[in-house]
């Protein structure tokens, strides 16, 4: 874990509730798909964790759902703008256990940590198939960041106004894979959890207090005794959780 300061390059909409921001500054600390990062605010006790998005050897990108008071504030900021940002957090995604056809799962603002993953996949040679599920057309997003990296990208929609009607897992039962990575809200994990026929890994969403391991507010109990999501996960791999 490392604290610097950062500049915001890009804080842009994507949809009329969320946001990606570019942050100018030290990428080093950055080892895996599906780490995040805390952002200080100003007026704010607690630092806001949002997971990365993409990352290269000088910037970070983010992007962010405007859910509270915190990320009303973010979705303020202006290029130029520098940011207090506690970077290298978490443990993220193992790449080694994929499998030639690995799938990635992603449910509204659990999207983003997937594409950076799925770079990381592609350049070790396999062939990942992605599923992206929102409840409405109106909410999709980086559907074209992810086609652009050449790989099969399905869209659900809950009530059916693109791509597949229904769950993730509607789509997911229609595809041959190795393993899954996944990241999203609680109810598509238990759905998930209960369609795979393979060995997989989640990244948890969990509300954080202090974001690196001291509090104890994110923990959750697994085979091996409680983990805390902000230090020993946020991905938690399947065999070991316990729901």
């Amino acid at each position: 874990m490392k604290q610097g300061i950062y500049t915001i390059l890009e804080n842009v909409k994507l949809t009329d509730t969320v946001m990606r921001m570019s942050l100018l500054g030290d990428t080093s600390d950055i080892t895996a798909s599906g780490q995040f990062i805390n952002i200080k605010l100003e007026g704010k006790y607690l630092r806001r964790p949002i997971s990365i998005c993409d990352y290269d050897d000088e910037k970070i990108v983010i992007v962010y759902k405007i859910v509270g008071v915190g990320t009303e504030q973010m979705a303020e900021l202006s290029v130029g703008d520098k940011l207090d940002v506690l970077v290298g957090l978490g443990n993220g995604y193992n790449t080694d256990k994929s499998g030639e056809k690995p799938l990635l799962i992603g449910g509204g603002v659990g999207i983003p940590p997937l594409y950076n993953l799925c770079k990381k996949l592609i350049a070790n040679g396999v062939t990942p198939t992605v599923i992206l599920g929102f409840n409405t057309a109106n909410e999709i997003f980086l559907k074209e960041d992810f086609e652009k990296l050449g790989v099969k990208t399905i869209i659900t929609t809950v009530d059916g106004s693109f791509g597949v009607k229904g769950y993730v897992t509607d789509a997911m039962k229609k595809i041959d894979y190795t393993y899954f990575y996944t990241c999203g809200p609680m109810p598509m994990f238990k759905a998930i959890e209960a369609t795979a026929v393979t060995s997989g890994q989640y990244s948890f969403e969990e509300r954080m207090g202090c974001g690196f391991g001291a509090c104890m507010g994110c923990s959750c109990k697994t085979k091996y005794g409680n983990k805390r999501i902000c230090k020993d996960g946020p991905v938690l791999e399947r065999e070991e959780i316990i729901w």
